[in-house]
């Protein structure tokens, strides 16, 4: 994009859209943020741009090559021509946020917002870093002006976004549609930003799967916490519903009593893998495994391994290896015949036999092997995923790399969030990619 240091969004109202052939696109109708809970300016994901058909699709900012105070340029590239849907999350800026009642952050001043300046950062990004604010009189009398306009941070002004004019974050309910559109991690790092009583009120309120995958994200403390405000009925019905690899990791950090008292709460077929996880130390293969990767027998066909990894809720991760046994399938499971890697799977006929295309090569992890072992096994195979057998050939479970990793960060990187190497986020409490937004 070419080098423009602040617009005004009342600037772009109007104006028109060519593409990089200079063909005409349609014109800007509005801008779209995506809003925050904490002070921070939030990240302008867009723009609304009206097509000559009168239908309104939206345009995220990477495609956007340049903005001049005649024209806005995309890159190449085809426009997707679905119609523009205001998700939750996110305000228009000419729609919604001009007139909008606010107030200034150290004083009762109510102010009424006349304009938004955007500005670019570091990572190309483009935030609502300005307003333009006018003082909002009683009523405006004979010989009393109109008070003078001003530009402010964003951060200096309350009662915009997903925060009232006292500048605490709104009702559980619009945080849970909020929610709604926002990945568990990204959940996670805008809950431990709200007061306790509002976090607790959150977690009253959300079900109890979206809390599992909300849990699994926070830092051992939060979970801690979150899981002592709960009654230790639906503490035992989040445990269930998290994966049993996190919930051993949460239950250990819990005294003996605790422990014991939530794992006889939950259902026996639940807590039995939780159980076999807890008698492993945290950082070996054993600690480390999930007990629920894809297994099937030896005469199981290509097409239904297929079927079994096109599961949207398998964890990636565990989507790229098929796992052979001889029966009982659940794990511990029958004697382990081998792996099958995904990329063979899509080469093989739908029709043959997953015996046929087996890595019997491939070693398997012991579940007493330590985490430097593990970590080691993962860079010199190039995997994902990697089987844990025991001494008599019995699959256990599966080592993730998204596990491996969980314990060679920092003990606390979780409370820091995700930073690029020059300091600024990488991602927002409500992100969604620019390119996919549409």
């Amino acid at each position: 994009m070419a080098a423009v240091n602040r617009v005004f969004a009342a600037q772009l109202a109007g104006l028109p859209v060519f593409g990089p052939d200079g063909e005409s696109i349609g014109k800007v109708r509005d801008l779209v943020a995506g809003l925050r809970l904490d002070q921070q300016p939030p990240r302008v994901l867009g723009l609304v741009v009206e097509l000559s058909t009168r239908r309104r699709v939206f345009v995220p900012m990477l495609r956007v090559t340049s903005l001049e105070p005649n024209a806005v340029t995309l890159a190449t590239g085809s426009v997707n021509m679905r119609r523009f849907h205001q998700r939750p999350n996110e305000v228009l800026v000419l729609g919604q946020l001009f007139d909008a009642h606010a107030r200034l952050v150290d004083s009762d001043t109510r102010i009424t917002v006349v304009d938004a300046a955007m500005e670019p950062t570091r990572t190309r990004d483009w935030v609502l870093a300005k307003l333009a604010i006018r003082e909002r009189s009683a009523r405006l009398g004979l010989g009393r002006r109109r008070s003078s306009l001003h530009v402010v941070p964003w951060s200096e002004v309350a009662g915009l976004g997903l925060t009232d004019l006292s500048g605490q974050p709104q009702g559980a309910g619009q945080l849970l549609m909020l929610f709604d559109t926002m990945r568990a991690v990204d959940v996670a790092a805008t809950l431990r930003d709200l007061p306790l009583k509002r976090r607790h009120e959150v977690a009253d309120s959300m079900d109890d799967e979206k809390l599992a995958d909300v849990i699994e994200e926070l830092p051992e403390e939060d979970q801690k916490e979150l899981l002592a405000h709960l009654s230790e009925e639906r503490a035992a019905d989040i445990l269930e519903a998290m994966n049993p690899d996190d919930a051993a990791d949460l239950l250990a950090e819990l005294t003996p009593a605790d422990q014991s008292r939530l794992l006889e709460l939950m259902e026996p077929e639940e807590s039995a893998p939780v159980r076999r996880l807890l008698a492993y130390s945290a950082d070996t293969a054993g600690g480390l495994m999930t007990p629920e990767p894809v297994v099937l027998t030896p005469d199981a066909t290509v097409a239904e391994a297929l079927a079994h990894i096109r599961n949207p809720e398998l964890p990636a991760a565990l989507a790229t290896m098929v796992f052979v046994c001889r029966p009982p399938t659940d794990t511990p499971t029958g004697r382990y015949v081998g792996c099958v890697h995904f990329q063979r799977l899509l080469r093989e006929p739908p029709a043959e036999l997953v015996a046929s295309a087996v890595d019997t090569d491939l070693a398997a992890l012991r579940p007493t092997a330590p985490l430097s072992e593990v970590t080691r096994y993962f860079a010199a195979y190039n995997l994902a995923c990697g089987p844990v057998v025991d001494a008599e050939d019995h699959l256990l479970g599966a080592v993730t790399v998204d596990d491996v990793l969980d314990h060679l960060l920092p003990e606390r990187w979780r409370e820091t969030g995700l930073h690029d190497v020059a300091g600024d986020p990488v991602i927002d409490t409500v992100t969604d990619s620019e390119v996919d937004r549409a």
